[in-house]
């Protein structure tokens, strides 16, 4: 917490103490709860919050706890990516995980397995940035523009369209740094760092080389963060409402975050499911020059495209359950506001009321 709070300055700090209103953010309409009853962003800075809901310092920070969970994470797994990406590309290879591993051992050492790792922390922490900074910023801008009783009914297509939203440029930002991964960890003998790979990749097929591969990584990205984000927000409601025997208020930092990682690994699995076929052909793609995204898939074969599932089902899940812990522990860490689980707002309670439904 200190290493961050030198960062910040001390009037960020202060504000829940000098400031209870910000009147830019109530004019820029970024006052509507998107998933709480309450008007969260045109409240008083909570007591011991270091920043206000929807503000451009809590946008700031969302951004920077996705660098650390996604930079952190994608990097730490580079072993089995690398692993996974081969048998991707080259199954008559690399039979399985522990066949791949152990080929990869034989062949380049205990180094080997490192293979592509500046690549993924560089391009995996400017993708967390858009995609976790963004999601967050887009969430408030749809919840604004459908109001507070449309985003509690229609929070699933909230969050679908938010994450959507903010995957797009997310990608653009990673497909630079995804065609280097793939290229060193699937190429032999083409490079074995991100110096020696740009140059070359740049030389032999100039800006082209870099973004060739980013609709298939639009294919394989969208629909993977959109049940990441969707799959996550549900469940952690569905957990907290009939699992969890005590309501998310009465329960400590540390039980949330139990919380957050058992509903990460459960949204990974699914994002894993969904996702893997344009994964498959993003590896190819990066492998092989001059190949097409349909060349790549009809090459593959339907079965091809869903080689290395059980691996990319293991790496993802524990991804995104780690993702999920750090980037909320990241806000408990720097105080940041977290609204809690969905609640009908009082409006439409009245109304339901007045029509004779229950809410």
């Amino acid at each position: 917490m200190s290493m961050f709070s030198s960062l910040l300055p001390k009037a960020w700090c202060q504000q829940a103490e000098e400031t209870p209103i910000t009147p830019k953010v109530e004019q820029l309409g970024l006052v509507q709860s998107l998933v709480a009853p309450r008007k969260i962003a045109a409240a008083a800075i909570a007591e011991g919050d270091s920043c206000e809901f929807a503000s451009l310092h809590y946008f700031a920070l969302c951004g920077l706890g996705g660098i650390l969970s996604c930079g952190i994470t994608h990097t730490a797994v580079v072993p089995l990516d690398l692993v996974k990406c081969r048998i991707q590309v080259d199954p008559a290879k690399y039979k399985s995980v522990f066949n791949g591993f152990r080929v990869t051992l034989q062949e380049d050492g205990a180094r080997g397995l490192a293979k592509g790792w500046a690549p993924t922390f560089f391009g995996y922490s400017a993708q967390g940035l858009c995609k976790f900074g963004l999601y967050e910023v887009f969430k408030v801008i749809y919840g604004d523009m459908i109001g507070e009783e449309n985003s509690f009914l229609y929070r699933t297509w909230l969050y679908l369209g938010a994450s959507a939203s903010a995957e797009f440029f997310a990608d653009i930002a990673l497909s630079p740094m995804e065609a280097a991964k793939v290229k060193i960890q699937t190429t032999p003998g083409f490079a074995n760092t991100l110096r020696e790979a740009w140059p070359k990749i740049y030389a032999e097929e100039g800006v082209n080389g870099f973004y060739k591969s980013l609709v298939p990584l639009w294919m394989r990205q969208i629909p993977y963060t959109m049940m990441k984000f969707a799959c996550f927000e549900r469940t952690v409601e569905l957990l907290y409402k009939y699992v969890v025997p005590k309501p998310r208020a009465d329960c400590t930092k540390p039980e949330q975050l139990v919380v957050t990682f058992a509903a990460g690994y459960i949204a990974g699995i699914f994002c894993a499911i969904v996702s893997h076929p344009a994964d498959t052909v993003v590896s190819k793609l990066n492998q092989e020059k001059g190949t097409t995204a349909l060349g790549a898939a009809k090459k593959l074969g339907m079965a091809g495209l869903w080689k290395g599932l059980m691996p990319r089902i293991v790496m993802i899940g524990t991804l995104t359950a780690l993702q999920w812990f750090i980037y909320d522990a990241f806000k408990v860490a720097m105080r940041m506001p977290r609204p809690p689980p969905p609640e009908m707002p009082e409006s439409l309670k009245k109304k339901l009321a007045a029509e004779g439904k229950t809410a």
